[in-house]
């Protein structure tokens, strides 16, 4: 890539944006429904739910989440009720109800879906309890012989009816519905399977002319294991999702309201506190907060000073001093000193609420790569009623005939290990018998799940991950893009750097006379940026009152974007900025003052040119500091396979005295960029064939960071650039940039890697099941086996997903996992 990023300045130029047609309709507003969905099972139901939510009018796009049981609807603003939808989704066979936004409904509304999470559980655990004591019967009369009440083929029937009525009720009723609605999931593979096997064995039972072999214990052993695979599923899908769980629990309950203790007439030391729900505090009240309590809104001290415990929203160990002025955030924790502060943020509008919102909004953001799995997912148990049908009829009318020695291949075997029949008297197993076995093993091995749970449950880890480091993502779709990048491109100012230069040299013109007020050089500039909130303009400043000297006073102000400011100072016009600025004015430079300047630039300084009455007055050198962490965050970079870039304003010299105290290359510089040039130049890199990453932190870097396939913005920076950003680094630090990207990475690989043992699960696991061992080896699946395997597709999905979370708890930086 060497030499094709070092562009002269004339090659960038602005976008031109073109205008509007005339009555050219514009975009209809749209706005998200947050639905609570409940019932679904696999992927399969998930991709039955987004289709019902599309197909109703007004509905722009649905994305829906299995882990954490939520559906984002996009849809035109105002035209879709969200409890008609709710409705809808109700009478397909998901129960749902509809997440209102304000914030003390969604508070009323948390606890209820934690409530029902864990009544699941309990749900569950009694279920497996008592499917695990049938299974104990079951085996102790299968495996012995110690007890003829035991071995009773009755009793036998009796534990395979319970499990059927009782841990298995839900299961039939959920895949009946299912198949009712035209929506058949992994509950209606396993009620098939489970109702065949009894039937056929009260068949055998009640007819024992037919010669079949009872095989009560199927249906009471495949019942138990799918329960205790989704107990364990459940359990780890909770755990996946429990950085959001432990955002929500930071979200502060009650509130301490005070009058205004910054009133002189009001008693500081008075005890009249009403406490009050945190949602019903409006902004300006004022509050109480004592060490050891959370902070219950956004505000700002008036009275006061502590230590803050910030760790829950920023990832940021250290506690953080606060005084008076300092701003403080909900959730957060105050440590050490009793404070009163003013409501700046309240309720949705709060840092936490906003955190919260982005994190499950990401979570239902889906990775491109899930599209095959969910569009496989929609057909898959179609698909597998017709693989198992087809099995039946060939081993049925073909298969038994082909191979008849498949009967005399192993007995023992085949007898103890595969097939788990017992009965009191020995038959021999008929094709009829054999042909419906094979069918509901392919039934119940079959595992939509694993394909619906691959993708969400890495992204839930890996954003959960993400948040509790103060890193912010976006999205499955935002992890994906990263796993792809090849470059990353740093704003210089305010990103590499602090953003606070600082003033180093201060020359003027020998013959060059203070003005009448008996201004400095120096005066006179930070005068014609007192207009400006330009960190040039602050530097100028500060530096001023750091050497005790007053700002006179100015006028008319005027900016020129990426060029230079003027105003009005004792009576003459002041010119401060680059060379253009001046030549713009007419303004002539001597060639010894143009050298002057070159030489203070090729130090990495920026220099400002100083006019007064129509003539140079001087030159002001400012440079800006790099970050600590800034070159080590570019090594890493480049070490991990990144082509860095650095994107600036500053002329060429300046920039690469910077580029070279990072350890970049001249040809890793695009310099002399206008502020809304930045985009041109994301869009140039891309033209190259290359996935770009934009590092950015201001207003003017918030179209740059829309263009790159992956925005990431410091939070120190604009609201837009947050917003624009895909990706927010909550602590400010440059290095979290390459724990973002190896996080992205690291999630990427277990989405593949989940994706990949839920496909080769099925490919190989359905047609072992069908039989294609028989013929070779006599080896079958029983349906309690296949039900078995199935069960641990989806916990090791779940599981694998997890070992990401277990990894980051300890020391590993994941850079084996890149």
């Amino acid at each position: 890539m060497a030499n094709q990023f070092q562009t002269s300045p004339e090659n960038w130029q602005i976008m031109q944006v073109l205008p509007q047609k005339a009555n050219a309709p514009e975009p209809p507003l749209s706005e998200t429904i947050t639905l609570d969905v409940t019932g679904m099972k696999c992927a399969g139901c998930v991709s039955v739910v987004e289709k019902q939510l599309t197909q109703h009018q007004g509905v722009i796009s649905a994305r829906v989440n299995l882990v954490t049981e939520v559906a984002a609807v996009e849809c035109e603003a105002g035209a879709v009720n969200p409890a008609t939808l709710a409705d809808r989704l109700t009478n397909a066979g998901f129960p749902t109800q509809p997440r209102y936004v304000t914030s003390a409904q969604n508070n009323s509304q948390t606890p209820n879906l934690a409530e029902r999470q864990k009544q699941e559980i309990r749900q569950q655990l009694w279920q497996l309890l008592i499917a695990g004591l049938l299974i104990i019967l079951s085996g102790i009369g299968h495996f012995t012989q110690t007890t003829s009440f035991l071995s009773n083929i009755w009793f036998h029937w009796g534990l395979a009816t319970l499990a059927l009525l009782l841990p298995g009720r839900l299961i039939l009723i959920d895949g009946w519905r299912g198949l009712w609605h035209n929506a058949p999931n992994m509950n209606t593979l396993v009620g098939l399977g489970t109702l065949s096997a009894y039937t056929a064995s009260c068949a055998a039972l009640l007819f024992p002319q037919l010669e079949w072999e009872c095989f009560f214990d199927e249906p009471v052993m495949l019942l138990g294991f799918i329960l205790l695979g989704r107990t364990l599923e459940k359990q780890a899908r909770m755990r996946a999702a429990s950085a959001l769980q432990s955002l929500l629990e930071l979200q502060p309950k009650k509130a301490r309201l005070i009058a205004n203790p910054t009133n002189g007439q009001s008693d500081r030391n008075s005890t009249a506190v009403v406490e009050i729900p945190a949602e019903l505090v409006k902004v300006g009240e004022f509050l109480q907060v004592l060490p050891g309590e959370k902070i219950p809104v956004d505000g700002e001290i008036v009275v006061g000073q502590t230590v803050v415990d910030e760790s829950m929203l920023t990832g940021e160990s250290l506690p953080v001093e606060k005084k008076v002025g300092n701003t403080v955030k909900a959730g957060t924790i105050n440590q050490s000193g009793a404070i009163a502060l003013q409501a700046t943020q309240i309720g949705k509008d709060t840092a936490l609420a906003q955190i919260v919102a982005l994190v499950e909004a990401a979570q239902t953001r889906k990775a491109p790569v899930q599209k095959l799995a969910d569009t496989i997912a929609g057909y898959f148990t179609y698909g597998v009623m017709s693989v198992a049908a087809i099995a039946f009829s060939f081993w049925f009318v073909a298969g038994t005939r082909i191979w008849p020695e498949i009967f005399s291949k192993s007995p023992q075997l085949s007898t103890h290990l595969f097939w788990g029949h017992f009965s009191h008297t020995t038959y021999d197993t008929s094709p009829l018998l054999l042909s419906l076995k094979l069918a509901i093993a392919v039934l119940v091995i079959a595992c939509p799940c694993a394909l619906g749970l691959a993708t969400p449950t890495a992204i839930l880890v890996g954003t959960g991950i993400g948040a509790r480091r103060g890193i912010l993502i976006k999205g499955g779709d935002v992890l994906e893009a990263v796993r792809e990048l090849d470059v990353v491109v740093f704003d210089k100012t305010g990103t590499l750097t602090t953003g606070e230069p600082i003033v180093t040299d201060c020359i003027p013109v020998e013959d060059w006379k203070p003005t009448s007020y008996g201004c400095s050089l120096l005066q006179l500039a930070a005068a014609v940026e007192s207009g400006s909130n330009h960190p040039l303009a602050k530097a100028i400043a500060q530096s001023t009152i750091n050497r005790g000297l007053s700002i006179p006073p100015a006028r008319d102000f005027y900016t020129e974007p990426g060029l230079g400011v003027s105003a009005v100072v004792d009576s003459q016009l002041v010119l401060l900025g680059n060379q253009e600025w001046l030549k713009k004015h007419d303004i002539a430079i001597s060639q010894p003052w143009i050298d002057c300047a070159q030489t203070l630039a090729e130090s990495g300084k920026i220099v400002v040119y100083i006019a007064a009455s129509g003539t140079l007055a001087g030159l002001i050198a400012v440079k800006d500091q790099l970050r600590a962490d800034a070159k080590t965050t570019v090594e890493q970079l480049q070490q991990m396979g990144l082509q860095v870039i650095m994107l600036t304003g500053d002329k060429h010299r300046a920039a690469i005295a910077t580029a070279t105290a990072l350890g970049l290359t001249a040809e890793s510089v695009i310099a002399e960029v206008q502020p809304d040039g930045k985009a041109e130049a994301i869009a140039r890199v891309q033209a190259r064939g290359y996935r770009v990453a934009m590092i950015g932190d201001g207003i003017n870097d918030a179209p740059a960071l829309a263009r790159a396939d992956v925005g990431i913005s410091l939070h120190s920076g604009t609201d837009v650039a947050i917003e624009t950003a895909q990706i927010i680094l909550m602590r400010g630090f440059l290095s979290d940039v390459v724990t973002s990207i190896r996080l992205g990475r690291a999630t990427f690989n277990k989405i593949r890697q989940n994706l990949f043992w839920a496909f080769a699960y099925n490919t190989l696991g359905i047609p072992l099941a069908a039989g294609i061992l028989l013929p070779s080896t006599g080896i079958i699946l029983t349906p309690a086996t296949a039900g078995a395997l199935m069960a641990f597709s989806s916990v090791s999905v779940v599981t694998n997903s997890l070992l990401l979370q277990l990894q980051y708890r300890g020391n590993c930086t994941l850079e084996k996992c890149n």
